[in-house]
Parts: structure tokens; sequence; C-alpha cells
């Protein structure tokens, strides 16, 4: 049986390429620096996981042994002067590795590159073009398949679309929303790569992948009107919003934080449609073709609804993410430890309690307080974070390691134990924390901890400065949380203080 080896699992495109290369009848084994974030994905359990990072020379050779097909599927959207030396060195690390073991193929999913000099592209597409070649010139056979917009239900780029769409009903808009580009749907995206891992050894080369639409992205966002069923939206392209004003309108509007949204914006300022289409001569268009992009649209639209939405590109950490677990006493961090711990018990059993424990954020809410919750994620936008629209992959269910608003699940034991790490920019570190356990006479205790751990002066004059309104968002959403299992069971609780 053919291994493949996956890297960026927890990512956007690896998290959904796995199912299919396991559908597809591949052995797969998986590279992952946090093992812990794949533990709740049903897929888990029928792959092997190698616990390392691609940049670590031991561990990337470690995890090439004995593999036929490699997927480097590492990417970075943050900025930053040595974003393009360490892309570089750590492609250079993971493709020595594979020759060294002797590697069949490498597959790596790249950016579909415009027609310009190497110094006119940005530093994200100089990088991706970079790591395509060190690659390439491993020795090992090696398919780059370079595509430009990927539609799908929580891409980026379908973020960045979604909301610009539907809350802009009028908007002025930089003039790259003109400029061409040709969107392809994730499908189609996966089912190339899974399709390339049968090519033969003689098959060394980069292929253009796009759908059948050629479309600006003015285009793209009248065409998305149309199949979500909204008006017509009135577009006024100017040429006074530089990318990096750009940056900064998408980052205050849709859930993409402008470190993202720098690099995403860079790639639209030029036109990037296929030069050929020469990987249909390796792999034949599925009955029926390609996904139309209204097609693409429609079907990622669906998946929101329905909320079957596998990844999000939030998947992958962000931001303020400290790698640290919370802290357990003040000792820790010298005695400046901050607590708001508030304590209910509940007349609903265990499993209740933990299921409106659960639903926090995203659609439903924080259960009490919700302006000032928005507020906050505004402020935190505001100064280029990534604020409070992230929402959550599913409405009911979270998985360790995925986003919710601008948190990050960091622990979840069912049904037990819940805890949030703070991705927002502070001053410090931040966790919330719910705890929930079973009474012997029945019914079931809340036990809400919010901790912050702050970073000199400026951390503990945040803390005092942002506690008068603990009092207006803390024991409400707690007495929510309860009041939200009781109203399943018909029973009401008290309070423990």
């Amino acid at each position: 049986m053919t291994l493949c080896l996956v890297t960026g699992a927890t990512g956007y495109v690896g998290g959904r390429l796995i199912p299919e290369l396991l559908k597809a009848g591949f052995q797969v084994r998986v590279l992952a620096r946090s093992p812990e974030k794949l533990r709740d994905i049903a897929w888990a359990g029928n792959v092997e996981i190698v616990v390392g990072d691609a940049s670590d020379s031991t561990a990337a050779n470690a995890a090439l042994a004995n593999v036929d097909v490699a997927y480097y599927l590492l990417h970075s959207l943050q900025q930053g002067t040595q974003l393009e030396e360490t892309e570089l060195a750590m492609a250079r690390t993971f493709a020595s590795a594979a020759k060294r073991q002797g590697v069949g193929r490498i597959i790596y999913l790249g950016d579909l590159i415009p027609a310009l000099s190497e110094q006119d592209l940005s530093p994200h597409m100089r990088s991706r073009m970079n790591v395509g070649k060190a690659l390439s010139s491993s020795g090992v056979p090696t398919v780059e398949l370079r595509a430009a917009v990927v539609i799908g239900s929580g891409s980026a780029s379908f973020e960045m679309l979604r909301y610009l769409t539907e809350r802009l009903p009028a908007m002025i808009t930089p003039r790259w929303v003109r400029t061409k580009t040709q969107p392809i749907a994730i499908r189609d995206v996966l089912r190339y790569l899974v399709s390339c891992a049968s090519l033969p050894a003689s098959v060394s080369r980069s292929f253009d992948i796009g759908g059948p639409d050629v479309l600006s992205y003015q285009q793209m966002m009248q065409a998305y009107a149309k199949v979500a069923g909204l008006k017509r939206r009135i577009i006024l392209p100017i040429n006074l919003l530089s990318p990096e004003l750009s940056s900064h309108w998408v980052n205050l509007v849709t859930p993409v934080p402008r470190s993202i949204a720098r690099p995403l914006v860079r790639s639209l300022k030029h036109a990037a449609v296929c030069s050929n289409e020469d990987i249909k001569k390796f792999v034949p268009d599925p009955p029926g073709g390609l996904l139309s992009y209204e097609q693409a649209v429609a079907a990622a639209l669906a998946r929101v609804r329905d909320a079957q939405v596998a990844t999000r590109w939030s998947g992958a950490t962000l931001g303020n993410t400290a790698s640290e677990p919370l802290p357990s006493d003040p000792e820790w961090s010298g005695g400046s430890l901050y607590n708001d711990v508030r304590e209910l018990s509940c007349s609903a059993s265990q499993e209740e309690l933990w299921r409106a424990v659960e639903r926090i954020g995203g659609e439903h809410g924080w259960y009490a307080g919700n302006f000032l919750w928005r507020l906050r994620g505004l402020q935190d936008k505001v100064i280029g974070g990534v604020g409070l629209r992230r929402g959550r992959r599913d409405p009911n269910t979270i998985m360790v390691g995925e986003p919710l608003d601008f948190w990050r699940v960091e622990e979840r034991e069912y049904p037990s134990l819940l805890r949030l790490r703070a991705e927002m920019r502070l001053p410090g570190r931040a966790w919330l924390e719910f705890r929930v356990s079973a009474q012997e006479e029945g019914g079931s205790t809340l036990r809400q901890r919010a901790v912050f751990l702050p970073r000199g002066l400026a951390g503990h004059a945040y803390w005092w400065a942002v506690a008068p309104f603990h009092a207006f968002i803390f024991p409400p959403m707690a007495r929510g949380i309860v009041d939200q299992a009781e109203s399943q069971s018909g029973s009401s609780g008290t309070i423990n203080r």
C-alpha cells in the first residue's frame, strides 16, 4: 500500500486532504508539531502521527522514512523580514530529508505566479515560488500545483469575499478588484492533489490549476451576491487605496486579520490566470467538468449553512499565541497571576451543563454582555488583532486547537473541562476556563475562571482598567450558561461565591 506523508495536517487544505487520501486507499502518516490538536478529529485514529517540525532535520528524516509520496503543504501568511529565509530553509531541510530517505515523489501546493520579474513579486508570492524551486531541485520527482484563489467553506479567500459582499451593499474599493484571476473550488484542488500521487516518476514539473471561469474580484463579489440571494452590489474602484490601506479595510470588515489580509491583497494586485492546461493530460476533468465559480460558491455556502465546515483558514495558530499552558499557581509567574472565579450549582446534569458550555461563542454569543464582547473584538481589530468575527467552525461542538472568536481551544476534556487561550492583542496572556462536575446529590457545578498573566507595568494597568467591567461580563455569563442548561431540564440553580 502506498504510504503518504502529509504536512500541514492542521491547516485548511491538509485537514481536508487526509480523509480524501484515506478514502482513495492510501496509507497516511502525519507530521505535526502539536499532535494534541488532532486528537478530536475523526480521522486521527486512522493515521500514523509523527511528532516534529519540518524544519528539524531529525524529525523530517523520521517522518519521511519509507514514504512513497510526501505532501508539502506548509505555508505562512504572516509577514516579517525573515519570512522568505525561514520558508526557504524549511523547504530545503524537508527536500534533503526526502532525497536521503528515498521518497518517490513530493507534491507541493503553491501559488499561481503572475508573469512578472522576481523583483516585482510580493514577498509572499516570491517565497512560494522559491519554495517550489527548492523542492524540485532536490532530485526527488516533484509536482508543484499552482492555484490562485481557492473557493471553499472556511478558506481565507472565501471568507474575505463573503464578508465584504454580505456586509457592504455599497463600497469604495481599491483598483485591484478589477484584476483578473482564475478561482478554483477546493473540491477540485483536492482531486488534483490525490490524483498526482499516482503519476509516473517521469513527471516532475509545475502545473497551473484553475476553474473554468476567469473573473475579476469585482465580478466574483457580484456573482457571490447573486448565488447568496443578495441585491447587486454597488462597487466603485478608486486608485487611492494602497495595499497597506486595503489590508486595514479588509481587517475591519472581515474576520481575516491584517497580517493575513496584507499578503492576500498584494497577491490580488496582479493577474493570476493559468498559462497552460497541461494538467489535463495527466489528470482529466471529472464527469461534468470542474466546478464553475458559482457552483463552488453555492457548495461552500451550503456547507456553512449546514454547519459542515471541515477545516478553516483560522485553524492554524495565529496572532498572540503563547505555547505555554495555563499557569497552575501564582508562583509560576512570581505571584502576578490575576483570577476572576465564579462558581454556580445547577440542577441540570453534568452532560446538559457541558453542552451549554461547549456552545459558547460564535453565533450563540457569550450568554451575557454580547455588546461588550463585540466592542472588545472591534478594539482588537483596530489594532491589528484577530477580532471577534472568526466565530467557530461548528455551532455545537469544538475541538482542541481550533479558534473560537478571539480565543483558541487549548484543552477540552468531555464533559468536565474547557479551556480557552486568548489570541487578542494583550499586554500579557489570558485564559478562560470552565470546569463542570457532577454533584453527589444530583445536578452539577460550574466553575468559571478567568486568568490573566500580566507582562510588565502595562499588563497590571490593563487588568485594573478592565476589572470594573468584569462584573457586567463574568457573573452574567456564568448565570447564562446555567440557565441555558436548566432550560433543557426545567429547573433553576443557586449561586455559590
